[in-house]
């Protein structure tokens, strides 16, 4: 992967959520979708290859992460994975790390924490799931293994110079009061869909 520092890395994956995800997200919460999004962008020139949202109304496996697989290899022509970015606006449940991995990715980028999930979200089950199955606490998994690294853009963005900080950090804020709004919008509706964890 060419150099990127990490501040300009967070701003190019800030701007596909917000610009990306975050349009595609709104139309899966008006049908009773979660908030849950993902993207793949070239190493190379993080250019967006694609760009999808949670499907669970069609199928309760389709999470944000597993279903921007499945259409990234829908797609006739595919770059290979390992050069191009993993981005989750939320950290991925083990079912997404799994599918993450499996498809040959060496990295993933997310936004939002498993805590995040559960707090601001009202949905607990990654950290449930890790828990009962896994036996593991928050922040149990390895974020940094023999398949993949993995970072929080929040993180990144601590990196940047001052000035270009301020921009990113107001740019976080935005995205997420847009997703408190979404989260609402979901959880209002939650109960008129058949997910099988709402």
């Amino acid at each position: 992967m060419p150099q990127t520092e990490p501040a300009d890395l967070a701003a190019r994956l800030l701007s596909v959520i917000e610009h990306d995800i975050l349009p595609l997200t709104e139309k899966g919460v008006s049908v009773g979708n979660k908030v849950f999004g993902a993207a793949i962008l070239r190493k190379s020139d993080l250019s967006l290859v694609l760009a999808e949202t949670n499907n669970e109304t069609e199928n309760p496996l389709w999470h944000g992460e597993v279903h921007t697989l499945k259409r990234f290899y829908e797609k006739a022509e595919k770059p290979d994975t390992k050069d191009l970015i993993f981005l989750s606006t939320h950290e991925p449940c083990s079912m997404c790390l799994s599918a993450i991995t499996w498809a040959g990715f060496d990295n993933f980028y997310y936004f939002f924490s498993h805590e995040d999930s559960r707090d601001a979200f009202a949905i607990p089950h990654d950290l449930r799931i890790l828990k009962e199955v896994f036996k593991l606490e928050p922040g149990g998994y390895a974020r940094n293994n023999a398949f993949w690294h993995s970072a929080k853009i929040g993180d990144m963005v601590e990196t940047a110079d001052p000035a270009v900080k301020a921009e990113l950090k107001a740019q976080d804020a935005r995205i997420r009061v847009q997703y408190d709004s979404l989260s609402e919008s979901y959880q209002s509706g939650k109960s008129g869909n058949d997910i099988p964890l709402n």
